[in-house]
């Protein structure tokens, strides 16, 4: 019969508890931290959130509207909607869809962020049962930081049709 110390059993045993624990780590997907501005009785800011929440990202919420966040990080009136976030170094501006912010820190373009501005029918947080499926045409804006500088304007990131 072999024995075996305390410690080596211990030791064991952990090194199989971890080794179980591998599959399910690896399966797991990456959650991203995202920063939300918005006012606290919006409900389409908080349908797009679930959006967000339901496609990676977890979501830290602040409840205090977002026009002096968004003027902060010098994005202009003119292309902002009802909720500014903040995600790996980029603003992203409105009813932007997850699969544009996922494209948005995969590509890292030098730019300030993504905007849809507005509040187009359709897009993400904008697309309950309370429209009745319409969906009207919109663009998620790539904005750069020299486009804001010399007010030249905006590219179109992705258009939705």
């Amino acid at each position: 019969m072999t024995t075996i110390s305390r410690r080596k059993f211990v030791a064991t045993a952990l090194a199989c508890a971890a080794t179980a624990a591998l599959p399910a780590m690896a399966s797991a997907p990456r959650r991203i931290s995202m920063e939300v501005w918005k006012d606290p009785s919006c409900g389409c800011c908080q349908d797009w959130i679930d959006h967000m929440q339901a496609n990676g990202f977890t979501i830290q919420v602040h409840e205090s509207g977002n026009s002096a966040v968004r003027a902060k990080l010098g994005l202009p009136v003119e292309l902002g909607s009802c909720h500014t976030a903040l995600v790996g170094g980029y603003l992203v501006e409105g009813h932007v869809p997850a699969a544009d912010v996922h494209k948005l820190l995969q590509s890292k373009p030098k730019a300030l962020g993504i905007t849809v501005p507005g509040m187009p029918i359709g897009s993400p947080g904008m697309d309950g049962t309370v429209y009745g499926g319409r969906k009207d045409p919109y663009d998620v804006l790539l904005v750069t930081k020299n486009m804001i500088r010399s007010g030249v304007g905006t590219t179109v990131f992705t258009s939705y049709r």
